[in-house]
């Protein structure tokens, strides 16, 4: 019930306990619960929060993506933007930026412009920041 309140706007972020997904406090967006396993390709036009299992691959290309405490995904993600409170084994490529928060648990490549690690955050695996399009390279570089 609460949750059906947040998506239609009659509940402000804060008002919910802190329970709600950090990278869309405002909009529609997608909620995959705990108790949910998909297994597969997921592809959407909307942003998503994952607190289930997910395993496969999952492209978001201009929306973002925060896996959830409870979050439990095995996947290559491609998407704007990716946070990251539970545990994820894949590769991420996100056009804009990274966030992993201090309960994070990763193994896998980072491809993005921006990246932010919480003191705590476990990450295993390779990071590659990308200078952003259209910006001049210093001379002299």
């Amino acid at each position: 019930m609460i949750y059906n309140r947040f998506i239609r706007g009659e509940q402000s972020a804060s008002e919910d306990g802190g329970q709600s997904m950090d990278a869309a406090k405002t909009g529609e967006f997608a909620h995959i619960g705990k108790s949910v396993v998909i297994k597969g390709e997921l592809s959407g036009s909307e942003d998503l929060y994952v607190d289930g299992n997910v395993e496969g691959k999952i492209e978001l290309r201009s929306y973002s993506l925060t896996i959830g405490p409870n979050g439990n995904v095995k996947a290559d993600i491609s998407a704007k933007a990716v946070v990251i409170q539970g545990k994820l084994d894949g590769n991420v490529s996100a056009s804009e930026r990274v966030d992993l928060r201090k309960s994070a648990v990763m193994t896998g490549d980072v491809t993005t412009q921006r990246i932010a690690i919480e003191e705590g955050a476990f990450l295993k695996g390779k990071v590659d920041v990308q200078r952003e399009a259209g910006r001049a390279v210093p001379a002299g570089s």
